[in-house]
């Protein structure tokens, strides 16, 4: 039985993590601690809220007191460190959050599992911190360039993904340097249930739910491999059980897409369910497909914000071959499940808007 601490478990990949844990391993103890910033939501653990193994902490993970307080009532063998500032917007124009969550946070992390596992004697068993990161932390690829692997140098371009770079080092500092158990993997866009709707999909898909403008920066072109979130923590599980300690493995969707093309094939997927399910219509009347309208006349092209990286990919094939990885769902079955779980579930989303 693992004993896991999930950092950033309300976030959205967070508590996707969470909810296919528990299913998967329902006899393993699992705590969730969650500072609650506009991109948690409790509502998003509900489903696992009576689960007898799950605990739920309301903190912040720069509070070292608290986090070391948890290590010693818990005993955790895993980390599982989601926790982090996301939004490279948000990162531009306020980029302190950023620097204290994703750099300070991680390290007192580290800390506490250095304490907890390698200073205490009494401290026994297989041990494990695995990182969440990011591909932003390689830089931006050309139109012909290979896709990212792991050996390919770090160049982030932006607030966000510097600090990110930055706890990324300091992880694989903490294996090197004091043989704390680590692992760490980089993973492409991610997009599925739970999302915050300022994200590009569900940003998408709320806007044009209310007839408003569906913003592009620039031309559209730039490139990203979209990864369902499902696949992504499966491929963490994949990590955790067969990846080897004190490497980085890179988690993709083999799916490169242009946002233009993305958000034409969203748009698409909208005006079939409201043609499908009349009482769509009734549920979001504004929408111009509650008329018969297409839904991609809202696209609207928008300046570019600075420092845009043009394209992103990932190289999965080292998690391929160490761990077995491969995605579940094609890419077009992914955006539909996608697409169906925010027409049907409003009552997890409208409150964000009202909050944001």
């Amino acid at each position: 039985m693992r004993r896991l601490l999930v950092t950033g478990g309300a976030g959205f990949i967070g508590a996707n993590f969470v909810h296919y844990w528990t299913a998967q391993h329902p006899q393993d103890r699992l705590v969730v601690l969650d500072a609650l910033t506009y991109a948690g939501n409790r509502a998003s653990l509900d489903a696992v809220r009576t689960h007898p193994q799950f605990r739920f902490v309301h903190g912040n993970i720069c509070d070292a007191g608290l986090v070391n307080k948890l290590f010693d009532e818990e005993r955790f063998d895993t980390v599982v460190h989601f926790a982090a500032e996301s939004h490279v917007d948000r990162s531009i124009t306020g980029p302190d959050a950023f620097v204290e969550t994703n750099v300070i946070g991680t390290h007192v992390l580290l800390k506490a599992a250095r304490r907890a596992w390698l200073d205490t004697k009494s401290a026994a068993g297989a041990h494990r911190f695995h990182h969440v990161s990011t591909d932003e932390v390689y830089g931006s690829l050309g139109p012909e360039d290979p896709p990212f692997t792991e050996r390919t140098p770090y160049a982030p371009n932006s607030p966000y993904s510097a600090s990110k770079a930055a706890s990324d080092h300091l992880v694989r500092a903490y294996h090197h340097t004091y043989s704390l158990p680590a692992t760490i993997s980089n993973c492409s866009n991610n997009f599925g249930p739970y999302q915050f709707p300022e994200k590009l999909i569900p940003l998408m898909i709320v806007n044009a739910l209310h007839a408003k403008p569906l913003p592009v920066y620039g031309d559209g072109g730039n490139v990203r491999d979209w990864l369902y979130v499902t696949d992504h923590v499966r491929g963490i599980e994949l990590v955790l059980e067969r990846g080897r300690v004190g490497e980085t493995y890179n988690i993709g969707g083999g799916n490169e897409r242009r946002n233009i093309d993305l958000v034409n094939e969203i748009c698409g997927l909208l005006d079939t369910a409201f043609q499908s399910s009349p009482e769509l219509a009734e549920a979001f009347p504004d929408c111009p497909a509650a008329s018969g309208h297409a839904t991609r006349e809202l696209i609207s092209f928008v300046t570019d914000r600075p420092g845009h990286d043009r394209r992103y990919a990932i190289d999965a094939g080292k998690i391929s071959a160490e761990c077995g990885y491969r995605p579940a769902d094609a890419p077009a079955v992914a955006l539909g499940k996608t697409v169906h779980w925010y027409l049907a579930n409003c009552q997890w989303w409208r409150p964000l808007l009202r909050n944001a």
